[in-house]
């Protein structure tokens, strides 16, 4: 007898085909007279059935829990495409902001050139917004715990706070 192991809308990867797929469709394959079916099967759109041991489920993320880990910070890099004097209306003139996200000083998040010369002020926004994303995650995850923990103490006000923080953390990890 045989269990479904994946499910409708599950991505697996395909390893005889070596790309990740959608399972369009369980198929099961039923014997006359036994409740369950003998085996299973699952086409995933890529003109065959794979069966289970073909494919392989995709594995879910680490919770990074926010709090956790290097802190993001924003620093200044040196702008290429321009001199100091031809952008003075620049916040900082001759460099654009810079968020590293790890520890290394190479990595983490930056913009093109000709976008950070549309709207600086806009960049730098964004580039402070970037850097704190971890800082107002544990805020949102203090916040929900503490109302989880407060029951029904807690005006209805908080109570909706509470719940757009859930499901913008639920956004954020890939379950909403």
């Amino acid at each position: 007898m045989a269990k479904a192991q994946f499910h409708k809308n599950q991505r697996v990867y395909v390893r005889p085909v070596g790309t990740w797929a959608l399972v369009e469709h369980v198929v099961p394959h039923w014997a006359k007279g036994l409740d369950e079916p003998i085996r299973v099967h699952y086409d995933v759109g890529l003109g065959r059935e794979f069966a289970a041991e073909e494919l392989q489920s995709e594995e879910p993320l680490p919770d990074i829990g926010f709090s956790n880990g290097p802190r993001w910070r924003v620093v200044r890099a040196r702008n290429k495409w321009q001199p100091a004097e031809d952008c003075a209306r620049h916040p900082v003139p001759g460099t654009y902001p810079v968020v590293m996200t790890g520890e290394a000083e190479w990595g983490g998040w930056r913009v093109p050139g000709a976008e950070y010369d549309l709207n600086p002020l806009h960049v730098e926004t964004q580039a402070r917004l970037i850097a704190s994303a971890p800082q107002l995650a544990a805020f949102a995850n203090g916040l929900v715990e503490w109302a989880r923990k407060s029951g029904e103490d807690m005006p209805n006000t908080l109570v909706e706070l509470a719940h757009t923080a859930q499901d913008i953390l639920a956004h954020v990890k890939g379950q909403g």
